[in-house]
């Protein structure tokens, strides 16, 4: 049997754009990418805290330090200053989800890096 498991997590990063005139996805920064073992073209699901809006997209690696933008359609699910939770997921066989701990990023004001739990990608 395969299990879906939540493989990494980046938490309450701030959304600082949106650009509806975007093909569509999230801009992350890199170092965040680096640091919660994502891929650029990765899919992603996003949780927007304040609207509770829950979205599939996938990953675009920024350019800007702090930058998370919203991007296509995915600008219509929040607004400059919205706190979201990014996750990604994957699926193991029975053994290795037993086993598995996810990879947590957790961030603080201006998007920067303030705690990362769980091994590494």
């Amino acid at each position: 049997m395969q299990r879906c498991m939540l493989l990494s997590k980046v938490h309450l990063a701030t959304v600082t754009d949106s650009n509806l005139n975007y093909d569509g996805s999230l801009t992350i920064p890199p170092e965040v990418i680096e640091a919660a073992g994502l891929q650029a073209y990765e899919q992603i699901m996003v949780a927007n805290v304040a609207n509770g809006a829950r979205f599939w997209t996938y990953v675009i690696v920024g350019t800007e330090p702090g930058q998370f933008c919203l991007n296509g359609a995915a600008a219509r699910m929040g607004a400059a200053g919205d706190k979201v939770i990014v996750f990604a997921f994957s699926w193991m066989d029975e053994a290795e989800a037993k086993s598995h701990k996810p990879r947590i990023v957790r961030m603080e004001d201006g998007n920067r890096i303030k705690k990362i739990e769980g091994p590494s990608r």
